[in-house]
């Protein structure tokens, strides 16, 4: 008897044991659910403020080519009424470029031999034979727009309403002044540049260049052909604070141990579109790119632990083409960002002038490489030396 009653209690334990472990498998799953309910929930907020935070970023900067769209498209007739005589004209090319945005693009020609480009002419305004007989010069000037400068509505504004800036701050001179007709600042009354580069082929309506400063996208006004014997002045002067080349230099550029690595990564997507042959090539572009301070006055007057994120250009005289430019790390580090051939590389610089390049990743901010037509390597092959 006495068994029997310890094995019904028995029973009746087992039983109040399961329905217990039942009920708290039940009310374990049920939480389980709520939590990853409110986990997607948290992370699709997360996602939207950093889509939100990273569009916030790059609004001015949409709403500046919106404005340099628009000013372009205005009526001709607004300028006419100035009484001052217009000579109407149209690019004659486009210029595809291995620089994706004006940040980390060479103040002056031929300081970046590997920088290359390919100037593709409108076919509709210059027939190819135009081209004929250019292959036989080393180099061109190239005349073209700034395109990217982001006061351009003044040049249909009346000349006392334009607030044309008659000093425009110089790299050279840390931040200083000078009458813009003695700099080559892209912000100029006429907003009209000159450089000159090596031609390495032509072929069709494209000619390829080399040592270009250029960025992607540039409208050509005309191409001549650079002449030795009245191009170059022997005896020429300039002031001296143009000389200062080593106010523009870095000490040295390294890369990180994990950079070769995340290069390769990139190449695979990068490589039908790229104008150069292999990653070994690329990084040897990059490292002349960074041999000069590409950095503008305002980043490298400002303390390395200064960890306030703002954009490359300087506010007082013009505005980047990202904001993200530069950024700062949670370790004190001030990382800062060249966008070449559609990819991202984030390097570091310390006091010293030693930068250290740190890895690459796709850009997300540029689209580069989805017009179809855009030159590369393997167009140019067989006429690269």
């Amino acid at each position: 008897m006495s068994s029997t009653r310890y094995s019904i209690l028995a029973l009746a334990l087992a039983t109040l044991f399961s329905a217990s472990s039942a009920i708290s498998f039940y009310i374990w799953k049920k939480n389980l659910i709520e939590w990853d309910s409110k986990m997607k929930e948290l992370q699709k907020s997360l996602n939207s403020a950093l889509e939100k935070c990273a569009a916030e970023r790059q609004g001015r900067i949409r709403a500046q080519q919106a404005l340099r769209k628009a000013v372009v498209a205005q009526p001709q007739a607004k300028s006419e009424n100035l009484d001052i005589p217009s000579y109407p004209m149209a690019p004659i090319g486009i210029v595809q470029s291995c620089f994706s945005t004006r940040n980390g693009t060479p103040r002056q020609p031929l300081l970046v031999p590997l920088a290359r480009a390919c100037l593709v002419f409108d076919s509709t305004r210059v027939p190819p034979a135009s081209l004929e007989g250019l292959e036989e010069y080393s180099h061109c000037w190239i005349i073209y727009v700034f395109h990217l400068n982001t006061d351009l509505e003044k040049l249909w504004k009346h000349p006392s309403k334009s607030k044309f800036k008659a000093k425009v701050r110089v790299p050279r001179l840390k931040g200083g002044r000078m009458g813009v007709f003695a700099t080559r600042s892209p912000h100029r009354p006429c907003p009209i540049g000159l450089t000159v580069a090596k031609v390495e082929a032509v072929q069709g309506n494209m000619l390829l260049l080399s040592g270009v400063d250029l960025v992607d996208g540039t409208p050509v006004l005309d191409i001549k052909p650079y002449l030795p014997y009245c191009d170059s002045i022997e005896g020429a002067v300039v002031p001296n604070w143009v000389m200062l080349d080593s106010m523009l230099s870095v000490a040295s550029v390294g890369f990180s141990d994990d950079f070769s690595s995340s290069l390769l990564d990139c190449w695979k997507s990068v490589e039908k579109k790229s104008l150069y042959s292999s990653p070994d090539e690329l990084k040897s572009l990059v490292k002349q790119a960074l041999s000069w301070d590409i950095r503008s006055v305002s980043q490298r007057n400002r303390p390395h632990n200064n960890l306030l994120k703002i954009g490359s250009g300087d506010a007082s005289d013009n505005a980047s083409d990202l904001d993200d430019s530069q950024d700062g790390e949670a370790s004190g580090e001030l990382i800062y960002h060249l966008i070449l051939d559609g990819m991202d590389f984030s390097y570091k610089i310390d006091g010293n002038g030693n930068v250290m390049v740190k890895e690459v990743h796709l850009s997300s901010a540029i689209s580069f490489g989805n017009n179809k037509n855009r030159c590369n390597f393997l167009m140019w092959k067989d006429k690269i030396k």
